[in-house]
Parts: structure tokens; C-alpha cells; sequence
């Protein structure tokens, strides 16, 4: 695996950019993660004797890039998903959706329901048993035409955390996620097996859990369903 980097790190924390195409932490597929690499990263910095602490906070989606927190100890890991579940852990996203949304901003609320079998998630009616409440607000910042059709590029502040919700919740609307095999109608039938996808999660905000000191953190997307705005220059 490429090096992963870092935006920020100390006693309790690593802020690091995590590449698109590689899981969050283990699964099936027994590729290396970003939670092993980091474990493996302070193992042999710190010469410890044996495996460190270190816990996923929130999870990107694999084919999704961007800053994500890692936690050292217990401590911090129970202080960040406090902050999660209150609302407090601020997290937004840059996405490119083949299609456009109704309105320029607004607030898209919806349940959804897991299926675990498929590892997917679908829009269901209010008061389906195992629904969760899943909320998004989102800006349009600039609609644009190109050989592919109609593309919308949006800002997302997730307001909830859901399985696979930007995702799911776009596609809901008839505006997919670039590039989204599992969800996009548009990509489905496509051979090619994408590693990214257009969404990217481009800013986080949260309260140090130690120092009480509000961090945030800032990066801009890379790669190929990005370059599409590039070369539109807009």
C-alpha cells in the first residue's frame, strides 16, 4: 500500500487522508485497511512490544477518499463517537451526481433499511421495523452539461450517519453518485470495476477530546471524477 498521509497526530489522534479504493478497516476481501496500516505505522515508530490501540471513529465508504479520524486510546474513542451521536462531529463532502436535484440547497430526510446479506442499504417507508432516520443537507454549487449528460457538483453536510446515505439517498433522488456501481442505474451495467467514486469527504470538524480545542480540517478532492470539473474549467 502507498503511503497514507497525515494531516495531523498526536498522543490521542491520527487525522490522516484516506485513499479511495482501500476499506477503513478489514473486511472480506482481506485487503490491507487503513485501520492495520496505521496500527502497523505506530507499532514500529514507537517500537512497542505489542499491538497498539486504535479505533475507526467513522467509516468512509471504500470507494469513497477523504479525511478521516483514528483514535488511540479508549478515552478518545468514546469522546469522538459522543460527538458523532450528539451531532457535534461535523463532517461535509464534495460529490459530482450525474443528474440534477430539485432545488439549489436544501434538506433531504429519508429511512433506511440494511440489508447485511448484500451489504446495501435502500430508501423504505416511515415506520419500517429496522429503519434509521437518515438526514443530509446539501448546496448545489454549479450544474454543467458534458458528453456524459447533465452533471451536478454539491457540497453534502451529512447530518446523520447511515450505511452507505449520500449514496443511497442521491440515487434516491435520480442524481447518483458518479461512478457508484452499487447504486448509480447509470453505472450499474458498467464492466469496468471503479475504485472511486465522485464523493469525497473534504472537511471535518470536532472538539479535541482531550484539549477541548475545536479542530478543523480541510482538503479538496483528486482524481478522476473530479478532474471532470478541471477540465471544465469551473
Amino acid at each position: 500500500m502507498k503511503k497514507i498521509p497525515i494531516l495531523y497526530e498526536d498522543e490521542t489522534l491520527i487525522i490522516c487522508l484516506k485513499p479511495q479504493g482501500i476499506p477503513s478497516q478489514a473486511d472480506k476481501s482481506n485487503d490491507e485497511d487503513v485501520l492495520n496500516y496505521f496500527k502497523s505505522y505506530i507499532y514500529d515508530k514507537e517500537e512497542m512490544d505489542e499491538e497498539p490501540y486504535l479505533a475507526v471513529v467513522h467509516r468512509l465508504d471504500r470507494p469513497v477518499g477523504g479525511i478521516m479520524v483514528l483514535a488511540r486510546t479508549q478515552q478518545a474513542a468514546a469522546n469522538l463517537s459522543d460527538q458523532v451521536q450528539d451531532g457535534n462531529m461535523i463532517k461535509y463532502y464534495q460529490a459530482i451526481l450525474t443528474g440534477e436535484l430539485k432545488a439549489e440547497s436544501g434538506t433531504i430526510e429519508d429511512y433506511l433499511l440494511k440489508d447485511g446479506k448484500t451489504n446495501t442499504t435502500k430508501v423504505v417507508a416511515k415506520g419500517t421495523r429496522g429503519a434509521k432516520r437518515a438526514i443530509l443537507d446539501y448546496e448545489v454549487l454549479d450544474v454543467f452539461e458534458t458528453e456524459e449528460g447533465i452533471l451536478s457538483y454539491v457540497l453534502i453536510q451529512l447530518v446523520t450517519g447511515r450505511h452507505h446515505q449520500i449514496r443511497v439517498q442521491m440515487a434516491n433522488q435520480g442524481a447518483g453518485i458518479w461512478g457508484d456501481t452499487k447504486y448509480n442505474p447509470r453505472f450499474q451495467k458498467v464492466k469496468r470495476r471503479y475504485q472511486q467514486i465522485g464523493l469525497y469527504a473534504t472537511r471535518l470538524e470536532f472538539d479535541h477530546p482531550v484539549t477541548g480545542e475545536h479542530m478543523v480540517f480541510k482538503n479538496e478532492p483528486e482524481g478522476e471524477a473530479f478532474d471532470i470539473i478541471e477540465m471544465e474549467d469551473f
